[in-house]
């Protein structure tokens, strides 16, 4: 049974179509109501009552969530059709979009996954003069305060809080969980007459906390320290900010829910192999520091992860996804909204990729006081927008986006967001992604208007699979006579090119490979390639002993790209006993005149062994002059048994 969408027009602001609303979207419309959360209340009583409901409305989500616990209703869904939609100056115009909206908004996805955080609220103030010690004496109710003097200030007499003093040479971990190292490390001595002293120093002391206050005003303890949970700062000279800061850290007591922002697949990291160091893109742009190598993989530190995405969307191989929600869920929901808009007679509809926060209350801002959005550009908020990579912006293409227009947050990190959209407009032909950063709701609302809407692929595809799948697929929609499409430095695609001269076949990149885009052949001396699998890590290139290998990035969409063709191969030798095939020609004959004039291989039948297969080579070793094995058997050895059946004259000659 279809859910029902409970329908308002929020005092005869906006315009709703249910009747195409219901054919986009699949659900059914209620009557288009007009104050639902006002004098029309008991119409949403009824229609939460008989369940299944999606509410048209996040204004007053509130409200009607008050109202489903007050008359024992299931909790009803929330989508918002006005200030996404309903509230722009073509807002007559917006039935499509609202129906992709609704339809998206039906949607079911598993809860994310997180895990605990247990904060008991032992604190480590950090700062000098009164202003620590005050600061301390406001928190010592609440939570267990030390207080690292940066100062030489006399104490105060207050001993509901412990003072240190020291320099703090180390700080790793995050909320319930830091710890810290200490150099010069001094604590009050309780005892004694007159004021407070502090032991001798001492170097190495470690100790633990759960939350970090640093008023000191100097650098901070941590790289994006404003991502790292549980650690707090503000500048002294702001008292203001310090009181606020001081205010949140008590707040942070208790049993936190961490969300785990990144599932990793470690069987298919191209960090390194064998101490070669191959792909570094995670390590690279982490920007706080939770991504670490970790042997031939690496590892993800989730206290520490803030959930930026940026990893997930430079990966390679999808050995690390972003998991809150799984791109999988990300590709559904672009699909979803596509479909529903063209369903409901819309032609060339365009994205617009939000964060939660900031992009989020310049479309509120916009449709509230200014022009609000074109009917064909549909939000699309995400949790991080750095982890909006190339892949679901060619999804976005692909499933009939026209263009794909991405807002950055203040906080959004530069670097990743750049190069996918340069990524995703070299494999898309066009600039069909654009990175905007603006800060005024009437700017974005003035930009959208005057943009061109642009030309939606004729045949949209279908995003299912990886995002490896899912780009070349993509690509293959929107480039559908390109066979090969140049791409950036760097791009996670491409091919290996081999100097046929300088490769001696070996095989050392074919160990190394992490993907198996490079392979041999068991029967004959052969170097395959598959281009599909191609992560451009470079292990190959690091470890050839000839310099033979270069990689060159592309997206190669014929498809001789998705099987094993031959980049080099060479003649192999046969056995000069038995004829067997083994090893390459060239490599044997090269070794053997290399070594037909060192002393060791002055005998002949020893240069001889070297053209042998390894059958060959044992039985000729087996019946030399010199073999190992002619000894004959081993000596016995002697057991008590033996000793106890001799004489006793003659255990005494032994």
């Amino acid at each position: 049974m279809a859910k029902t969408l409970l329908l308002c027009d929020c005092l005869k602001s906006q315009t709703l179509d249910p009747d195409v609303i219901a054919a986009g979207s699949g659900l059914g419309c209620s009557r288009v109501h007009t104050a639902l959360c006002q004098h029309q209340g008991e119409a949403a009583a009824q229609a939460l009552a008989a369940g299944d409901v999606i509410v048209a409305c996040q204004q007053e989500r509130a409200f009607f969530e008050d109202l489903a616990t007050e008359i024992g209703a299931e909790m009803p869904g929330f989508v918002d059709l006005r200030d996404r939609a309903g509230w722009s100056d073509e807002g007559a115009d917006a039935a499509p979009k609202m129906a992709a909206l609704a339809a998206e908004s039906a949607l079911r996805f598993a809860a994310p996954r997180s895990i605990d955080v247990v904060s008991e609220g032992t604190c480590l103030l950090i700062g000098a003069g009164e202003q620590v010690f005050d600061t301390a004496a406001r928190l010592c109710d609440t939570l267990a305060v030390t207080v690292l003097q940066t100062d030489d200030q006399d104490l105060p007499a207050d001993r509901r809080f412990d003072v240190i003093r020291g320099t703090l040479r180390q700080a790793k971990g995050a909320l319930g969980g830091f710890t810290l190292r200490f150099d010069g490390f001094r604590q009050v001595l309780p005892g004694g007459r007159g004021p407070l002293r502090f032991s001798e120093p001492r170097d190495g002391a470690a100790s633990d906390c759960d939350i970090i206050l640093d008023i000191s005003g100097d650098q901070p303890l941590f790289s994006a320290h404003e991502k790292r949970e549980g650690y707090l700062r503000a500048d002294p000279r702001q008292p203001v900010a310090v009181a606020q800061a001081a205010a949140d850290a008590m707040q942070l007591v208790g049993t936190f829910e961490k969300p785990l922002y990144v599932r990793l697949e470690p069987s298919l990291c191209a960090h390194s192999r064998a101490e070669q160091t191959g792909c570094t893109r995670c390590l690279d742009i982490c920007p706080t520091g939770a991504i670490t190598p970790d042997g031939e993989h690496v590892s993800v530190d989730p206290m520490i992860c803030a959930g930026c995405g940026a990893c997930s969307a430079l990966c390679p191989s999808g050995a690390i996804s972003y998991d809150a929600p799984p791109v999988a869920d990300v590709f559904r929901r672009i699909d979803t909204l596509a479909r529903g808009y063209r369903t409901a007679g819309g032609q060339a509809p365009r994205l617009l990729v939000v964060d939660a926060e900031h992009g989020s209350e310049m479309i509120r801002l916009a449709a509230r006081f200014g022009r609000g959005l074109p009917a064909d550009v549909i939000p699309f908020e995400v949790a991080a927008l750095a982890g909006f990579g190339h892949a679901e912006m060619l999804a976005a293409l692909s499933s009939g986006f026209a263009t794909v227009d991405v807002l950055l947050a203040p906080r959004t990190e530069r670097p990743t967001p750049e190069f996918e959209v340069s990524l995703a407009n070299a494999i898309a032909g066009r600039a069909a992604v654009t990175l905007l950063d603006m800060a005024d709701p009437d700017a974005l609302s003035d930009h959208l208007y005057a943009a061109e809407a642009g030309t939606p692929v004729a045949t949209p595809a279908l995003s299912i699979g990886t995002r490896r799948q899912v780009t070349r697929v993509a690509a293959t929609a929107l480039r559908p006579d390109a066979p090969v499409i140049d791409l950036p430095e760097h791009a996670p695609y491409g091919a290996v090119l081999v100097d046929t001269d300088a490769c001696t076949l070996c095989l050392s990149c074919v160990s190394l490979c992490p993907s198996g885009a490079l392979a041999d052949n068991e029967d004959k001396p052969q170097l395959l390639f598959q281009e599909d699998a191609c992560l451009q890590c470079g292990l190959c290139a690091n470890i050839c002993p000839e310099d033979a290998i270069t990689l060159e990035p592309r997206l190669n969409l014929q498809p001789e790209a998705m099987r094993q063709e031959v980049l080099n191969e060479e003649e192999p030798f046969a056995c000069i006993e038995c004829g067997k095939l083994f090893g390459v020609k060239s490599t044997i004959e090269a070794v053997t005149e290399k070594l037909a004039n060192h002393s060791m291989y002055a005998n002949p039948n020893a240069l001889r062994m070297i053209q042998m297969c390894d059958t060959c080579r044992i039985n000729a070793q087996y019946h030399s002059e010199n073999n190992p094995f002619a000894a004959g058997s081993p000596r016995r050895p002697r057991t008590t048994d033996d000793y106890l059946s001799e004489s006793p004259s003659k255990r005494r000659d032994h």
